[in-house]
């Protein structure tokens, strides 16, 4: 333990209605149960969701500290913690003042059926960071609940190959929200059912978890070799949409030295500035690895055009939507082929689905919908991460996806210029 922190912080607060962000002094928050720890913030992520919030798309009626994304070192643990906590997760037993974490934006209990299973994000006792209900990330210390579920000590990850030891505080912040989201979001159409006729070479229902006594002899058609290049989409093409290819194209790279599949991804946004950047990582990603699957970067018109091309009009095999709005939703339908998938893990507000359950079910659409299990996806979203320190590892460099590094005294500005699309991820550093 340590004693309890005392006196005032900076902190980056928003007010409704909307578009007013401010820098204020407020209290360091305290322990308030046994469960929680303080943590003194390194680095606090900007994220494309935090502008639903800015806009004034959320209905929030008060002003709350902003910021879901969060890397630091614990300054104090509630009573929870100490060496003889059994029965409970690690971290109770294990985490000390001194430590360096990484905090995924919304509470993970680590004891409910839902962490258990591994649907972190719909822990019994789930609040999101950044909320009227939890202060955020964009301060200088943090009040975090439920704190041995949720953390992720950094600590512990001193060894080959997930050795963090020397990896920037600036990379290691892509953790708590936007890498494992875009890993969430490959791995939502790699590990559906409808795509496993093409993963494995056998038709549909026979690749997937048939129990046992069904007799597969009888089936009728064989899978080709080209009917295994399976033809991904993404749609969006911001921090998270980053993430997401470059984990899609890691996986899928994975994929074809093992089952000899084929792959083509088309990445999709109007932004020019947004699409220059992909090419870059992309460049990069290919002059290193030598990608043997076709990718292009491309405009939304010109992205339908080379996916009816490619597949003879038929759609994409999966489509990834990570934009979070109905025109991002609308676009994913028109690419998806029939008995396709859409993941989408973009944050949605209240406007209806665009697409009915009548146009769904015309082409057997699967659509997987939410919010990312941060706390379940780490260990993959580490390794994918060290792997891909020539895009997560630098800042303000052509291929990096993090634009720069600022105070909160620029918050204001930031906020502004991010909602514009005038920049890309940003980062605050509380101590500037």
């Amino acid at each position: 333990m340590a004693a309890a922190l005392s006196g005032s912080q900076r902190a980056i607060l928003w007010y409704p209605p909307a578009y007013d962000i401010r820098v204020e002094t407020v209290p360091i928050p305290q322990i308030i149960d046994p469960d929680d720890a303080i943590v003194k913030i390194k680095l606090a992520g900007l994220c494309g969701s935090d502008l639903h919030i800015y806009r004034g798309h959320e209905d929030i009626d008060k002003p709350f500290i902003c910021g879901h994304e969060l890397i630091g070192e614990v300054v104090a643990l509630g009573s929870s913690f100490h060496p003889n906590a059994t029965g409970r997760p690690e971290l109770y037993s294990t985490l000390q003042v001194g430590d360096k974490i990484v905090s995924p934006f919304t509470v993970t209990c680590g004891e409910c059926h839902f962490c258990r299973v591994g649907s972190t994000s719909r822990c019994i006792h789930s609040s999101l960071f950044g909320t009227p209900s939890l202060p955020g990330g964009q301060e200088q210390y943090a009040r975090i609940p439920k704190a041995g579920g949720t953390l992720y000590n950094l600590n512990a990850l001193s060894s080959a190959p997930l050795d963090v030891s020397k990896v920037a505080e600036s990379s290691l912040l892509l953790l708590a929200d936007i890498l494992p989201t875009g890993v969430f979001a490959a791995l939502q159409v790699l590990q559906h059912p409808k795509l496993s006729p093409m993963l494995t070479g056998l038709p549909y229902p026979w690749s997937s978890n048939i129990p046992s006594g069904y007799d597969c002899a009888g089936m009728s058609s064989a899978v080709r070799d080209d009917d295994r290049n399976i033809t991904i989409a993404v749609v969006g093409l911001g921090p998270v949409g980053v993430c997401a290819t470059v984990s899609l194209l890691d996986m899928l790279a994975s994929l074809q030295k093992e089952r000899g599949i084929t792959y083509r991804v088309v990445a999709i946004d109007p932004n020019e500035s947004r699409r220059t950047k992909m090419q870059a990582v992309h460049t990069a990603i290919d002059a290193k690895d030598k990608l043997s699957g076709e990718v292009v970067v491309t405009s939304i018109e010109e992205g339908k055009r080379i996916v009816a091309e490619w597949t003879d009009n038929a759609g994409c095999n999966a489509v990834l939507e990570v934009v979070g709005n109905n025109s991002a939703l609308t676009l994913s339908y028109e690419l998806v082929c029939p008995f396709g998938v859409i993941s989408s893990v973009g944050v949605h507000q209240e406007p209806p689905l665009p697409f009915t359950g009548r146009e769904m079910y015309a082409k057997n659409v699967s659509f997987d919908f939410g919010r990312c299990p941060v706390r379940a996806m780490f260990p993959i979203a580490l390794e994918i991460l060290l792997r891909r320190q020539d895009v997560f590892g630098t800042v303000g460099e052509t291929t990096s996806l993090i634009d720069k590094i600022v105070g909160l005294d620029q918050a204001a500005e930031t906020y502004e210029m991010f909602d514009k699309g005038k920049c890309g991820k940003v980062l605050f550093d509380p101590w500037l």
